[in-house]
């Protein structure tokens, strides 16, 4: 662990009752380096940084401010930050403005620090990454090299100190074969190489340097190897170069594959055509079978709707019916002199006044 505290190594001495007094002294000088040093014990995070060093900060520890170191070669980012245990690289933010390091660089082999990220020592385009003085090289791509300043793979024109690549020695502003590669070269800008890709159904001439239609004397189409074949070029044709200017004459073959390729075009042009007419069908195929499942849908909850409703209006009626049967039938009371009708023959209703009137006499 590389967290320490300043008066730790004190503590073995500590055992009489002038141990809670050093320690005190102990924090009470570290607290004395900078007198706007902030009490970490009185702040909600309980982690404040340290006022004069920026790989330091002061943690409150069972009620009382203790310091801590970062890892080497890190400083202080804030709480749950950076990273490892709150502590960051310090170019990536200015955490060091105005403060200095504590604590100096542990050199080891390719690291100048434990953590860290630093250029190679022979090379623009490597870089090693260093994790508890562990280092792993890394590699830009894509023309890209190290830039020190970024501690990242930078444009070549944005990094200074690193000499131009030999393959753009004769032409800085060139272009380069990559190797047997039909649609893949080098571009040269400003001496530094990128790596670039002819667009579709180009391929790239190695004698004019730059992308052309197939066929070429190496490349006859994008996706098929050129044949390995001995081509007279004829007595204008010098070996390696181009036609003499005003020449006539085409190497055998020339026209059969010219016819091959134009044919290639075209079958690719009518395959392309057919798979946007297949594709165009799906498509609305598809949208049709949308809008027919839409439409059955809204056909089904149209039914259900009127299901519905019907049935609604069915209990209303009935509702209304059962309150009009018990109207009338009050109204059939009424005008019966409040006796109940549908009677058994020969019963008398329990509030017959006659009848009560009879038994009191």
């Amino acid at each position: 662990d590389d967290r320490r505290t300043p008066c730790r190594d004190q503590s073995e001495v500590m055992r009489s009752s002038s141990a809670a007094l050093l320690l005190a002294a102990c924090l009470a000088q570290g607290f004395a380096q900078k007198q706007t040093q902030e009490d970490p014990c009185k702040v909600k995070g309980r982690v404040v940084p340290d006022a004069t060093y920026c790989d330091r900060y002061w943690e409150c520890q069972d009620g009382q401010p203790e310091l801590y170191d970062c890892p080497n070669g890190l400083v202080y980012a804030g709480k749950n930050r950076g990273v490892t245990e709150g502590c960051d690289y310090p170019w990536r933010a200015n955490y060091c403005e105005g403060k200095t390091q504590a604590n100096p660089p542990i050199g080891k082999e390719h690291c100048d620090w434990l953590y860290g990220i630093f250029g190679h020592e022979t090379s623009c385009t490597r870089y090693w990454t260093c994790w508890n003085a562990t280092a792993t090289e890394q590699l830009c791509i894509g023309g890209l090299l190290y830039n020190e300043n970024t501690h990242s793979c930078d444009w070549p024109e944005n990094v200074d100190g690193c000499q131009k690549h030999p393959l753009c020695n004769e032409d800085a502003n060139g272009n380069v074969p990559l190797g047997k590669s039909c649609n893949r070269y080098w571009q040269c800008q400003g001496g530094y190489p990128r790596l670039q890709r002819c667009p579709a159904m180009l391929v790239f001439d190695k004698r004019t340097l730059r992308c052309v239609v197939p066929p070429t004397e190496d490349c006859e189409i994008t996706t098929v190897a050129p044949p390995l074949e001995e081509e007279d070029d004829g007595p204008n044709v010098p070996q390696g170069g181009a036609p003499q200017r005003g020449s006539q004459q085409r190497p055998q073959g020339f026209q059969q594959r010219q016819q091959d390729a134009q044919a290639h075009q075209q079958q690719s042009a009518q395959q392309k055509h057919d798979f946007q007419n297949h594709r165009s069908q799906q498509v609305q195929d598809y949208a049709n079978q949308r809008e027919e499942q839409r439409q059955d849908f809204q056909n089904h909850r149209e039914q259900q709707n009127q299901d519905y409703s019907n049935q609604r209006e069915e209990q209303r009626q009935e509702f209304q019916n059962q309150r009009q049967d018990q109207r009338q039938e009050k109204i059939d009371r009424q005008e019966q002199g409040g006796l109940p009708f549908n009677l058994p023959p020969g019963a008398i209703p329990l509030n017959n006044p006659g009848r009560g009137a009879r038994g009191r006499n």
